[in-house]
C-alpha cells in the first residue's frame, strides 16, 4: 500500500513538471554579439570604402596630377559599390599596412592586386580569386638571350642584379631563390621598372600579370614565360574578419564578374 501511494505521488509530480512552462533560457544557445554587416551599413551610409596602393599596374594606379585611381580592381571595386547603392571612397595604403588597414576597419575592402597569403589570411577575409597568378621574370628584350629559358638558374649568376620592391611578396621570393646574382632594393614601385630600362638593372621578377603590362607599355621590356610562372599564386579582395553576410556578398560579386566577362573585359583593356 505505502508503495501504491509513493508511485501515484511520483506520477503527480511528472506531471506537474511536464504542464510547467519551460524556462526562456532552457536549451538556447547563447546570443552572440552581433555589430552589424557591411552589407547593410554601405548601403545606409551611400559609401564603400576602399584601401588601395595606388603603385601596381594593372590592378590599381593612381595619376598624381588629378590623384583619381585607375585599374581593373579600381573599375571591379567602383562596380561593387554600385551594386549596393554607393559610392567608392579611395584611401591611400601601403603593401605593409593594406591588410592591417582592413582588418582595423579603416576601410571596407582592400583591393589592387592583392595576393592571397597564409599571414595575410590570419588577418583578413579574403573573396573569391579573381585570378591565377604567380612570380615571373622581365628583362630588356636585348637581354633575352642572355637569360636563355630564364629559369633560376639562368638568373642567378654573380654579375646580374635583380631589382625588388621592398616589404612584399616579390622580396621574398627573390631573398629565398636568389643566393649568386644581387638584389637592389628600389621603393619606388611606379619608377622600378625604369631601372632596368636605364641599365641598373638587369631582371625583376614580379607577378606575370604585372609584366604582362610593363611589356605592353614598354616595348624595350620582355616578359619570360609569363604563362608558365614559378610559382602559384591567386590574386583577391581582402575584407574584414567576421563580417560572413558582407564576405558572402562580395564572393558572389566577384564569381558572377569572372563569369559574365566583366573582369576579363577590364583584364583586357589593361594586359591586352
Amino acid at each position: 500500500m505505502k508503495r501504491a501511494v509513493t508511485l501515484s505521488a511520483l506520477v503527480c509530480l511528472l506531471a506537474v513538471t511536464a504542464a510547467a512552462p519551460a524556462s526562456p533560457d532552457a536549451g538556447a544557445r547563447p546570443e552572440r554579439h552581433h555589430p552589424g554587416t557591411l552589407l547593410d551599413a554601405v548601403p545606409r551610409k551611400g559609401v564603400l570604402k576602399v584601401c588601395t596602393t595606388g603603385d601596381y599596374a594593372p590592378f590599381t594606379k593612381l595619376d598624381p596630377a588629378d590623384k583619381t585611381y585607375s585599374g581593373v580592381d579600381i573599375e571591379m571595386a567602383r562596380d561593387l559599390a554600385k551594386s549596393l547603392g554607393a559610392k567608392p571612397k579611395f584611401t591611400a595604403t601601403t603593401w605593409a599596412n593594406l591588410t592591417k588597414d582592413v582588418a582595423a576597419r579603416r576601410c571596407d575592402i582592400g583591393v589592387g592586386g592583392v595576393s592571397i597569403t597564409l599571414p595575410r589570411a590570419r588577418q583578413v577575409y579574403f573573396s573569391e580569386p579573381t585570378r591565377e597568378d604567380g612570380k615571373t621574370p622581365i628583362v630588356r628584350c636585348a637581354d633575352k638571350e642572355r637569360f636563355g629559358a630564364g629559369t633560376l638558374k639562368d638568373i642567378d649568376k654573380a654579375g646580374v642584379r635583380v631589382v625588388v620592391n621592398p616589404g612584399g611578396t616579390n622580396e621574398e621570393f627573390a631573398r629565398a631563390n636568389i643566393k649568386h646574382a644581387t638584389i637592389r632594393l628600389h621603393p619606388e614601385n611606379t619608377t622600378i621598372f625604369q631601372e632596368i630600362i636605364d641599365g641598373r638593372a638587369d631582371v625583376m621578377m614580379t607577378d606575370a600579370s604585372e609584366t604582362l603590362y610593363q611589356s605592353k607599355i614598354h616595348p624595350e621590356l620582355c616578359a619570360l614565360h609569363p604563362g608558365k610562372p614559378f610559382t602559384f599564386s591567386e590574386k583577391a579582395y581582402a575584407m574584414p574578419r567576421g563580417d560572413e553576410e558582407f564576405k558572402e556578398y562580395v564572393d558572389q560579386f566577384v564569381h558572377l564578374a569572372k563569369h559574365d566577362g566583366t573582369y576579363a573585359k577590364y583584364e583586357d583593356q589593361w594586359m591586352r
